[in-house]
């Protein structure tokens, strides 16, 4: 693999596979074929991993139900020491871990190590919140017959999830799957496979048996495919666009496999007048910012008050001049680029249609000229109605502001999108606030906040974002199937 701009490229890097899990084994695809990884920050190759298919797909599914009955059979508390050592196993290795991930993906190393200390959390929370699925005693209305219900694994698991965050868009699955008593099939994004592979090290040597975790990458058509045919696998987790997550809708009524689909987000931010504008301001840039903006609950929409949207798109736009862009690795970083020049072409077309439909660009507004797949951090004021900023989930670093006069305004603007997974409220107004919360047609609202995101409460959206939840006692749940048990004739 390739360097650093600054030539640190991280001699303790950990010696991760880049072949695929399966059965326990380490192995090459079936095919022989391999995958280049991009370094987004230089737009150049650093490695190369297995690339697989169906075939390696449905052998995966092999082990993962082959392992099933004694992994389900284990006591909760077993699965949990698991878990339990996996977090430790990355706690030793963070710093190295971190170089990994943020050189596939592009993010700053700062965010690559929050991501995978973030995956600590998961793992430890659920290993715990695997042994509280106590089920439950129904009274029954004679005293000859019990009533039991018992929360029992579904079975195997399949996992395809995105490349914006490769380690907790796969844990926060892995991990209440695997507390569950579930096994696992993670299919990652083909443009960050080294965090999948570096997690699934992790509870393998941790003493996962042979089966339990499992993860390949190759083909996502096929190997998609490959899941949706095998009744064995009950339950599917996606995290990417709503247009493969309706395919997968399509595909599972077949064999009415299970789906959890976290499916993206549009996340309108309502600004009220009475904040601290230049604080709101500095933490606007920094949490919209935050892995170039390709963050499914980024803060998308500003919303502000006319009262106070001048002052604030001026605070927002010195706040974002400020912010470093660099390589992942560079002292300083603050913003990466975009992870493929796709997506920056993308990017560059939504500002641009944009502006011609009438926004005005008040900072950056244009790709940068220099190695990698870098867009300028951008805010734009004056954005109508149904510009494509507003409309799409940007997935990049574009602040629109948009003025409003009163809540009716704005819960009409905030909730004008096919979109439903995250919106923010600043303000400290109770009324205004509980109002504002009452009225967003969203399935997490953050208060005075900027994570709507953590290990013990429930991750997930509605409308068009998709359906179930992860993380939380919900979580769980989602991997679990519900047995009556009805006891009669007893004394």
């Amino acid at each position: 693999m390739s360097g650093a701009p600054d030539g640190t490229r991280g001699a303790e890097a950990p010696e991760v596979e880049r072949r695929m899990l399966i059965g326990g084994r380490w192995v090459d695809a079936r095919s022989g074929a391999t995958w280049d990884l991009v370094d987004p920050g230089r737009g150049v190759a650093i490695d190369r991993v297995a690339f697989g298919d169906a075939d390696d797909a449905r052998a995966a599914v092999d082990a993962a139900a082959t392992a099933f009955r004694g992994w389900s059979r284990l006591p909760p508390h077993r699965r949990g020491e698991v878990l339990e050592a996996a977090a430790d196993w990355i706690r030793a290795r963070a710093d190295a871990l971190a170089r990994l991930s943020a050189e596939e993906s592009g993010k700053p190393l700062g965010e690559a190590k929050a991501e995978w200390l973030s995956a600590c959390n998961h793992l430890t929370w659920f290993a715990a919140e695997g042994a509280r699925a106590y089920g439950r005693i129904v009274p029954a209305r004679v005293p000859t017959r019990r009533i039991e219900v018992r929360p029992e694994p579904i079975g195997v698991v399949a996992t395809i999830t995105a490349w914006n965050f490769p380690v907790y868009n796969v844990v926060r699955s892995w991990a209440a799957a695997l507390a569950a008593g579930c096994t696992v099939v993670g299919r990652p994004s083909e443009l960050t496979p080294r965090s999948a592979f570096a997690l699934a090290q992790a509870l393998h040597e941790s003493g996962a048996p042979a089966g339990v975790v499992n993860v390949v990458n190759g083909d996502p058509a096929g190997m998609a495919q490959a899941f949706l045919d095998d009744p064995r696998v009950r339950k599917i987790a996606f995290t990417g666009s709503p247009r493969v997550g309706k395919l997968l809708m399509d595909g599972a009524s077949r064999t009415l496999t299970r789906l959890g689909l976290e499916l993206g987000g549009n996340a309108p931010v309502i600004v009220f007048p009475d904040v601290d504008v230049p604080e709101v301001a500095r933490q606007a840039a920094t949490w919209k910012l935050r892995n170039a903006g390709q963050v499914c609950v980024s803060p998308q929409r500003f919303l502000v008050h006319a009262d106070v949207a001048e002052a604030f798109t001026e605070a927002v736009a010195a706040e974002v001049a400020a912010l470093h862009v660099g390589h992942a690795f560079e002292t300083g970083t603050q913003v990466g680029p975009l992870v493929t020049d796709r997506h920056r072409e993308r990017v560059r077309d939504l500002v641009a249609r944009s502006v011609a439909a009438g926004a005005q660009v008040v900072e950056g507004g244009a790709a940068l000229e220099r190695d990698g797949f870098f867009y300028a951090p951008t805010v734009l004021r004056d954005v109508p109605e149904g510009a494509p900023v507003l409309t799409d989930e940007v997935f990049g670093p574009v602040l629109p502001v948009q003025p409003f006069r009163d809540l009716d305004q704005a819960l009409r603007l905030a909730n004008a999108t096919e979109y439903g997974l995250a919106a923010f409220v600043m303000g400290h107004g109770l009324e205004a606030v509980h109002a504002a919360v009452a009225g967003l047609e969203f399935g997490m609202v953050a208060v005075n906040d900027w994570l709507p995101s953590t290990p013990e409460a429930p991750f997930g959206g509605v409308k068009g974002s998709g359906m179930g939840r992860e993380s939380g006692a919900e979580g769980l749940a989602e991997y679990q199937e519900l047995k009556t048990v009805y006891v009669g004739g007893l004394r």
